[in-house]
């Protein structure tokens, strides 16, 4: 993890004084650009899972498929990165609570990525099946009807 260059102010959250209305909304994305900015630029995880991201873009751009699945197949993608983000988010506020070595602090960082590894999971399911069944869809054509043959004759 990187250190954070701004020191922190003594300052405390008020609750009753959050921005209202378009403000709120245009506070919330300058702040998500800069969170998306920080990540890019402290976390290679993320930086990896964006270039499979623009790999995902340009074989999505050409392949001939449903937009349906497209849509898919890039959501998954965007899960992962969702993910991380998550999982970094976690690491990031157990650093802040203490640097010293604690179990739970280990789990806690561990479940994190854990769900990095199942995002990662449900996309490649969702990847390989799309790929297999358009790329081979001949023979699952011949296995169905194999398979509906012989239940017939059951």
């Amino acid at each position: 993890m990187q250190k954070m260059t701004k020191k922190t102010s003594a300052l405390t959250f008020d609750p009753t004084c959050k921005p209202k209305g378009m403000k709120r909304l245009v506070l919330a994305w300058q702040n998500s650009l800069k969170a998306l900015l920080w990540v890019v630029r402290n976390e290679a995880a993320f930086r990896q899972e964006l270039v499979v991201l623009f790999a995902s873009l340009i074989v999505l751009s050409v392949w001939r498929i449903p937009l349906l699945e497209k849509a898919l197949l890039l959501s998954s993608v965007l899960f992962v990165l969702f993910a991380e983000i998550i999982n970094t988010a976690l690491e990031v506020t157990i650093d802040r609570i203490g640097r010293e070595v604690h179990p739970l602090s280990g789990l806690a960082k561990d479940l994190g990525s854990a769900g990095v590894l199942l995002a990662m999971v449900v996309a490649s399911v969702l990847w390989l099946t799309i790929i297999v069944s358009t790329t081979g869809s001949e023979e699952f054509q011949e296995y169905n009807l194999l398979k509906e043959t012989s239940d017939r004759d059951k």
